[in-house]
């Protein structure tokens, strides 16, 4: 049997791979949040640029991953983080893998126009379509996340030694907050500016912005659930065995819990 910080770390693992591999795929949707909120449309106007506030579905679990990232770094430390990283990048890339091979199968004929009476005429069309994402934003949320979450760890750990182990809020959100700031931009970058689309430097500026004040506010919104983890944990492994493990990813840093 596992025991106890063993268990808890599959879980939070777990949890942590499952939502970035649903935001990749979530990610093909794009959703305007004033009609969503039931708001009027918010022109903004940036870098020349103007726009409302459209986002891919898959900024509705990127905080959250970001969050259990910290999670994971206050009691597993770095190495803990970089393994589910890694992880969770071979995983992205595996799914994406399958996903191009199933579009490559030649599809039966009845499943075709199976859904023409819900609006859909060619199911193979809308099925290539949701999950053939382009190669160049497949390759730029990697590469996004991956930096991201090198940064995350970094930042995380440096707050804390500023610290001294206090003020969770502080490295939990400050390092979050940095992070993607970074995944924000790199994701544009490669997808968009490097990529065919070829985009001009004042619409990545001003895209990049507006997703980075959305999870700005979500990042901030979100950080009283990183106390509701912790007390969660806590009361799970019994104070001593948490603060132990807490002591043990801190130890590893070089760093006083």
């Amino acid at each position: 049997m596992f025991d106890r910080p063993t268990k808890l770390f599959i879980v939070l693992g777990g949890f942590f791979v499952c939502n970035a591999l649903i935001a990749e795929f979530l990610g093909v949707k794009i959703f305007a949040l004033e009609t969503t909120l039931g708001l009027a449309p918010l022109d903004w106007n940036l870098f020349g640029q103007s726009g409302s506030l459209s986002f891919t579905a898959g900024v509705l679990l990127w905080p959250v991953v970001f969050i259990m990232t910290d999670i994971i770094n206050e009691y597993y430390g770095r190495r803990g983080v970089k393994l589910l990283s890694y992880l969770t990048v071979g995983l992205i890339l595996y799914a994406f893998g399958f996903a191009y091979l199933s579009i490559g199968l030649a599809p039966a004929d009845w499943w075709v126009g199976i859904q023409s009476g819900q609006g859909v005429p060619d199911m193979q069309a809308a099925f290539s379509a949701i999950f053939g994402q382009g190669m160049w934003i497949i390759v730029g949320s990697v590469v996004a996340f991956l930096i991201g979450q090198i940064v995350d760890v970094i930042v995380f750990h440096r707050i804390r030694r500023l610290t001294g182990g206090h003020y969770i809020w502080a490295r939990a959100t400050g390092s979050t907050l940095i992070s993607q700031f970074i995944d924000s931009f790199v994701v544009l970058y490669v997808a968009f500016v490097l990529g065919p689309q070829q985009w001009p430097m004042e619409l990545f500026l001003a895209v990049g912005t507006v997703n980075y004040v959305y999870k700005f506010i979500v990042a901030i919104a979100l950080t009283p659930l990183i106390y509701l983890g912790r007390a969660l944990i806590d009361r799970y492994l019994g104070d001593e065995l948490s603060k132990t493990i807490r002591e043990r990813a801190a130890a590893a840093e070089g760093l006083a819990c």
